[in-house]
């Protein structure tokens, strides 16, 4: 039995090795859902997704969450859908009582100007602007809108697919600064059920005295129908404050029949 034991091991690891090869080598971010790097392709017309979901971010400051986080997406025109986010903040720092309350909603339009051919990638843009609904004061909010002009690419052959790009934030405030974000992903369809992933991503100073922050996370949807699905993501940050950050979402995607 030992040895049995002891021949099993070597296929162990090997299987262990390959799927770490899988998610983590194939690396090249939330405004994809579950990650944060996007993708240039809007809901389809006359469709919605619908997400139901949670995020938790633990750094040496402490713990801040959103729960429930509501997303809505809705194609209105061919290439075109509308967006909103309605998050419920939750902060726990080391230091200081924890708050619960509405955080800063986000609002934005994704438009696709170059459909995907065998040579080239699809291309969009994705403007969103983060409101101040969130309390400042109890560490639910920013305090001050701010806005992100994004240019993303994506180019996909058999069951791979890949995406990313990058744009400027504008971000007001006394101490604070603009900066750039970019990111990149790639993903492979497992089956019809099960699609995996992993991504990296930097952005540079946000405020004064900060340092650029680089970070990943690997993550899979689970398709349980056409309508229904599951989405799941968690990594860290390997330059930046960051210790663990994982994403959560019930996904509900839904449209006219014949538009399928």
């Amino acid at each position: 039995m030992r040895e049995k034991h002891i021949r099993i091991l070597p296929r162990l690891f090997a299987a262990i090795i390959g799927v770490a090869f899988m998610l983590l080598g194939a690396i090249i971010t939330w405004a994809g859902p579950p990650f944060v790097t996007d993708d240039p392709e809007p809901v389809e017309y006359q469709h919605w997704e619908i997400y139901l979901g949670s995020q938790y971010v633990h750094d040496d400051e402490g713990i801040s969450a959103v729960a429930p986080l509501l997303e809505v997406n809705y194609g209105p025109l061919p290439d075109t859908h509308l967006h909103i986010i309605v998050p419920f903040a939750y902060s726990s720092p080391k230091e200081g009582p924890r708050q619960y309350g509405l955080g800063d909603a986000e609002f934005g339009i994704k438009y696709r100007f170059i459909h995907e051919t065998d040579t080239l990638p699809q291309a969009g843009t994705f403007p969103i602007v983060v409101s101040s609904t969130g309390s400042k004061s109890r560490g639910l909010g920013e305090g001050h809108v701010r806005i992100f002009m994004p240019i993303w690419l994506q180019k996909s052959w058999g069951p791979w697919t890949t995406y990313g790009g990058g744009g400027y934030w504008y971000n007001p405030g006394d101490d604070n600064k603009n900066y750039w974000q970019t990111g990149w992903l790639i993903q492979r369809r497992m089956s019809e059920t099960l699609t995996v992933g992993a991504e990296i991503f930097n952005s540079s100073p946000a405020a004064k005295g900060e340092s650029d922050r680089t970070g990943f996370n690997v993550g899979t949807v689970i398709n349980f129908s056409e309508e229904h699905h599951l989405l799941f993501s968690a990594g860290r940050d390997l330059h930046g404050p960051n210790n663990l950050t994982a994403y959560l979402a019930f996904q509900w995607t839904f449209g006219p029949e014949d538009k399928k």
